[in-house]
C-alpha cells in the first residue's frame, strides 16, 4: 500500500506547476495540483499574454498615422477600452480552459483551493479543510506585485494586476518603475492616448541592460510624449476632488486618474506555511533550492519565479519540466540559467541576449563593440523619427559573439534566432560569413563589418 496519498502535490497551477504536473503523470507519478485563482499562472492570466495584447492595441495610432505617407487616407478612428477587455477576457477564458484540459488529460487531478504545508510531506486544501498527504511537495506559486507598505496614500494605487482589469481608460496616469512592467504599461497607456508619466528612482530604466539600450529608450519614449522623471521617488498619494495627486521627493504633484506602482515582485511564499515545513527562505521571501530545485527539505522543492532565480516564464516551464524528468523520470537534469534571451515590450521593443558591454569588459581582457543605428525602413516613408540600434559584442582573443542587443521592430523575434547563435558559440567570422537576407533590418547583424569601438585592458 502506497504510504502517500500521491506522489506529487503541487501547489500553484501557473506556467511551471502545470508543466511539472504533466511531465510527472506522463511518467507515471499520481499527481494533484491545487490552484486558489485561476489555472495558467501570472503570464497567462494577468501577465505577459495579456499586455502583449494590449501592446499591440496601443500600436494602431501610429500605424494610423503611418499609413499617410503609404498613400492612405485613414477614416476617423477611435478607441473603445471596454471592447478591447472584453476581447481579452475572452482570449484569458479560452487560455485557462486549455491549460486546465491540458493538465487533465494527462492524468494529473486538479483542486480550486489554496493549499498550506503542513509538514514536508502534508498539505491542507484550504477550502475543503483537508489534509492530502504527499511523497513530494512541488511550491510554485510565482510572484505577486509588491508595493512599499508604508507608503501614504497606497490604498489608493494599483498595480499591473489591477490594471488589467479597469473599468475605464484614465485620462492621466503616474506609472511608478523603471523596469519591464513600467515601462512596457507606460508605452501601452500613451499609445491609448492616455497622458503618462513615468517615475523611476534610479537614473536609467531597465537596470541589467546594456546602457546604450537604457539611453536610447528613454530617448525614444520620450519623443513619443512620455514625460520621465528618473532619480526621484513617490512619496504620498493623495485622493482629491478630481482624482490623484502622486507627490514626489522633488516637490512635484502630479495629477492622475490612476496611479501605477510597478517596482517590482516579490516570491509569492507568505502565509504557505514553507517555515513550519523547515523550508529556508532568502531575504526576499524566495524559496532557496539547488541546481536541481531541490529546497533543503529533501520532499519539497520549487520552481519559477517563487525561486526568484530568472523570473521568465519560459525558465518556470524549463525549470518544471526538468524537475519532474529528474524526480519521477530517473534523469538527473538541471537548467542552464545563462544566456536567457530577454523582451521587453516597450515602445520600441527591446531584445537583448547574453552579456552587456559593462559585463562584458568586466568578463573579457579584449571586446570589439559592433555598433549601428538608423531609421527603419518603414519611416523613410512615414516621417516618424524613429531609431533602430544593434549592438554585437565580441570576444575579440576567441571572435566569439557573447552578447546581442536590439532595440527596433520585432526585436524580441530576431534576438530568439540570434540567441541561437550564442548557444551554439558562434564566431563573429560565422555572422560574417552568413548572407545577408535584403532589404531587412536584422541583415545588420551581419553586415557590420568594422568595430564601432574596440576595448583592450592589461590582464
Amino acid at each position: 500500500m502506497n504510504q502517500f496519498d500521491v506522489d506529487l502535490f503541487i501547489i500553484g497551477a501557473g506556467s511551471g506547476g502545470v508543466r511539472a504536473g504533466r511531465i510527472a503523470a506522463s511518467h507515471g507519478a499520481s499527481v494533484m495540483v491545487a490552484e486558489e485563482y485561476r489555472v495558467g499562472g501570472t503570464c497567462v492570466i494577468r501577465g505577459c499574454v495579456p499586455k502583449k495584447l494590449f501592446v499591440y492595441a496601443s500600436r494602431f495610432a501610429e500605424e494610423f498615422e503611418d499609413a499617410v505617407g503609404f498613400g492612405w487616407t485613414p477614416g476617423e478612428a477611435t478607441f473603445d477600452w471596454s471592447r478591447l477587455m472584453a476581447a481579452k477576457d475572452a482570449e484569458i477564458d479560452r487560455l485557462n480552459g486549455i491549460y486546465i484540459r491540458n493538465l487533465e488529460r494527462s492524468g494529473a487531478k486538479l483542486v480550486q483551493s489554496r493549499a498550506e504545508i503542513i509538514d514536508p510531506h502534508t498539505v491542507r486544501l484550504v477550502a475543503e479543510d483537508r489534509l492530502v498527504t504527499a511523497k513530494y511537495i512541488l511550491v510554485a506559486t510565482g510572484g505577486a506585485p509588491y508595493i512599499v507598505p508604508d507608503l501614504p496614500g497606497r490604498e489608493f494605487a494599483i498595480s499591473s494586476n489591477e490594471a488589467f482589469h479597469l473599468e475605464r481608460l484614465p485620462e492621466r496616469i503616474v506609472v511608478v518603475g523603471g523596469g519591464y512592467i513600467a515601462v512596457e504599461f507606460a508605452g501601452i497607456f500613451n499609445g491609448l492616448g492616455v497622458e503618462t508619466t513615468l517615475v523611476h528612482r534610479g537614473d536609467a530604466l531597465l537596470r541589467g541592460f546594456d546602457a546604450d539600450l537604457r539611453r536610447t529608450l528613454r530617448e525614444e519614449i520620450e519623443k513619443k510624449g512620455i514625460r520621465v522623471l528618473t532619480g526621484d521617488v513617490i512619496t504620498s498619494i493623495e485622493k482629491t476632488a478630481d482624482g490623484l495627486l502622486a507627490h514626489t521627493r522633488s516637490g512635484e504633484a502630479l495629477s492622475a486618474g490612476e496611479v501605477m506602482i510597478a517596482t517590482g515582485r516579490a516570491p509569492n511564499t507568505r502565509g504557505l506555511g514553507l517555515e513550519s515545513a523547515g523550508v529556508q527562505l532568502d531575504g526576499a521571501g524566495a524559496v532557496i533550492v539547488d541546481e536541481f530545485s531541490q529546497s533543503n527539505v529533501p520532499s519539497i522543492y520549487a520552481v519559477g519565479d517563487v525561486t526568484n532565480r530568472v523570473n521568465l516564464t519560459p525558465v518556470a516551464i524549463r525549470e518544471g519540466h526538468a524537475f519532474a524528468d529528474t524526480v519521477f523520470g530517473g534523469k538527473r537534469i538541471s537548467v542552464d540559467h545563462l544566456g536567457i534571451p530577454k523582451a521587453v515590450f516597450s515602445q520600441p521593443e527591446i531584445g537583448s541576449v547574453g552579456l552587456s558591454e559593462e559585463e562584458a569588459l568586466a568578463e573579457f581582457t579584449a571586446v570589439d563593440v559592433y555598433q549601428t543605428s538608423f531609421r527603419p525602413m518603414k519611416h523613410t516613408l512615414s516621417g516618424r523619427n524613429e531609431k533602430t540600434l544593434m549592438k554585437l559584442l565580441v570576444d575579440a582573443d576567441s571572435d566569439r559573439v557573447v552578447g546581442c542587443h536590439i532595440l527596433g521592430p520585432d526585436a524580441g523575434e530576431i534576438v530568439q534566432i540570434v540567441a541561437i547563435t550564442l548557444k551554439m558559440r558562434a564566431t563573429k567570422a560565422d555572422f560574417d560569413s552568413t548572407m545577408a537576407l535584403h532589404p531587412t533590418a536584422a541583415e545588420e547583424l551581419v553586415t557590420m563589418r568594422e568595430p564601432s569601438v574596440r576595448h583592450r585592458r592589461n590582464s
